[in-house]
């Protein structure tokens, strides 16, 4: 028995010993970092340990999560344990791999622990631990986090990854796709032999290729330890260009919306007045004549409420004036109050009709889709933005192919959806699988991607938005360059669709992108001055200058910016048009 007891207790430490503390910083005793917090601060009282606690407030739509990602072993139980004050406080950890989890408490007055437990998945390396409140329930506090199981160090790099295969090629895009490696974290694709896309799924785009033009493929897969060796290549030739390619824009273009139909207090501004830094003006708006007619209208802004407003046939003369300057005049249909809901064919038929007649009175170049609030979203049970079902989504991506057939490979398509509408499909998708979630979450998706070969561009409104999960998974908020920068690089990386790594939605071409943002502060939520407007752009077209957000690339096809609006820059000084100019020259 003396000799066992020694023995027994040698090993009970050697099992101890094993095991870590992942969490880091988990009693806030250094601040926020590494946590990532849409509402949350560090107090000195109450506190359950130490000097510091987490104290943050619910608000509105903000549940005030505060989250960190750390890193675990694949095929490894974890404990996550946490102290906790308040109403309706929750713990719980997310991309396991396996069943994600979460605990919670409806009050507690004083100090209460909560924990739980998970296994990691096979190929799970990274874990996301959050803590958070309820909508309106009043501040909560929490302390002491820990997530306690083997230590997240890696030892050797992955196996090489197999399987890999061309999809969906077009002009200037090969869509890739392989088999998961085993301990792999992420895959780099490769070119003819040159390194151009990290990913974190088992799919990739490459695009900005050229027409009629062969290449070979690669991928490795990567983890804390290093790179695999290089898989078997595949090759794949591009077809000649047959898509939006003929709308000659400009290497890099700035966008903008002319209020035409309305105004306000930024006063209005007469089509001939435009600068001719503005590459593509958007008219603001068309309307329909009711939420599910699909009959749009657009009427200009009448005297009584504009004055100075220019007569039809100058109008007209100014958009020729522009077009042969080598601009683009779009109609941009929606808007803050113009709902369309194509909920029948006879709505998709009326609003190819209307938006026809429209582009043919004026002479315009083509279509602008600004479809905001409830134009758009899923059915229950649409969970596949490849293969849609809903009717009002199935129906706007008919009427948009009939007007890009009827008009040819030089109409202009351009969509200006909300963040979430689009990069929020990261994280949710319809009313999800089980239902319950909002089903306008990602309700962009299918039509951005049935759209993918004939949109000229999207410039996602990076404004007026809550907080956004990036692809480090971690909250983005507006206000400065970091927003930007993680949004754009989603559009450009590509992502996979509720966290599904089998459905991920592929990049677009950096030439289809550019990036929303308001012309002054007096545009709507998010203004950021010019020095962040610089940031933004050094680190995705040049990597530099980039911050905390890691990019998975670099982009110096990426198109420009978009702006709402034209009258808010002339009221502001035309500060971002200047901050463009003095950017791309």
């Amino acid at each position: 028995m003396a000799l066992a007891v020694p023995g027994s207790a040698a090993l009970s430490s050697a099992a101890r010993a094993a095991d870590a503390d992942a969490a880091v910083n988990g009693g806030f005793e250094s601040g926020l970092s590494p946590w990532t917090c849409t509402a949350g601060t560090t107090v000195t009282s109450p506190v359950h340990g130490g000097a510091s606690a987490l104290r943050a407030t619910p608000e509105g739509s903000d549940n005030a999560q505060c989250a960190q990602t750390v890193n675990v072993r694949p095929n490894s139980q974890y404990t996550l344990a946490g102290y906790v004050r308040g109403s309706y406080v929750y713990l719980g950890a997310s991309g396991t791999g396996t069943t994600d989890v979460s605990t919670w408490t409806q009050s507690a007055p004083d100090w209460q622990k909560l924990a739980t437990t998970f296994t990691t998945g096979a190929n799970t390396t990274k874990v996301t631990i959050y803590t958070h409140g309820w909508y309106g329930t009043g501040a909560y506090y929490a302390d002491d986090i820990s997530l306690t199981g083997p230590g997240g160090t890696t030892t050797q790099p992955p196996t090489v990854p197999t399987g890999l295969r061309t999809g969906t090629v077009t002009a200037t895009s090969v869509a890739l796709s392989w088999t998961p490696a085993s301990g792999a974290t992420g895959y780099s694709v490769y070119r003819d032999g040159v390194k151009v896309q990290s990913v974190s799924g088992t799919s990739a785009t490459v695009s900005g290729l050229s027409p009629s033009t062969a290449y070979a493929f690669q991928v490795t897969a990567t983890n804390d330890a290093g790179e695999s060796a290089r898989s078997a290549t595949v090759t794949a030739t591009t077809p000649a260009r047959s898509d939006g390619g003929g709308t000659e824009l400009p290497a890099h273009a700035l966008a903008g919306y002319l209020h035409a139909s309305f105004a306000n207090g930024s006063g209005y501004t007469r089509m001939a007045d435009v600068p001719d830094s503005w590459d593509v003006i958007d008219l603001a708006f068309g309307e329909p004549t009711s939420v599910t007619s699909g009959d749009i209208r657009f009427n200009r802004c009448p005297v009584s409420e504009c004055p100075g407003v220019e007569s039809d046939a100058d109008f007209k003369a100014a958009i020729k004036a522009k077009q042969a300057a080598g601009k683009k005049v779009l109609i941009s249909i929606g808007g803050q109050n113009g709902q369309v809901q194509l909920t029948t064919t006879a709505a998709r038929d009326a609003f190819v009709s209307s938006v026809s007649k429209i582009i043919d009175q004026d002479g315009l170049d083509g279509l602008d889709i600004d479809f905001e609030g409830h134009s758009l979203s899923l059915n229950t049970g649409d969970t596949d933005f490849k293969n849609p079902t809903t009717p009002v989504i199935v129906n706007l991506i008919s009427a948009l192919k009939t007007l890009k057939a009827k008009y040819g490979t030089k109409f202009v398509l351009t969509m200006a959806p909300e963040t979430f509408f689009v990069q929020n499909g990261y994280q949710f998708y319809g009313s999800g699988k089980w239902g319950g979630q909002d089903p306008r979450c990602g309700a962009y998706l299918p039509v951005i991607h049935a759209l993918r070969d004939d949109l000229t561009l999207l410039h996602v409104q990076d404004y007026n938005s809550g907080p956004i999960m990036g692809l480090d998974n971690q909250y983005h908020s507006m206000g400065g360059a970091d927003f930007h920068i993680a949004m754009t690089d989603m559009l450009l990386t590509g992502f996979p669709v509720a966290g599904d790594a089998g459905n991920v939605f592929p990049p677009l071409r950096p030439d289809q992108v550019a990036i929303g943002m308001p012309a002054s502060v007096n545009a709507g939520n998010g203004y950021v001055a010019p020095a962040e407007v610089t940031k933004t752009l050094d680190c995705l077209t040049k990597r530099t200058n980039c911050g905390s957000y890691p990019t998975h690339g670099t982009w110096p096809a990426l198109r420009g910016l978009m702006t709402w609006s034209v009258n808010w820059d002339r009221f502001a000084g035309w500060e971002f048009q200047r901050t463009f100019d003095s950017y791309f020259g």
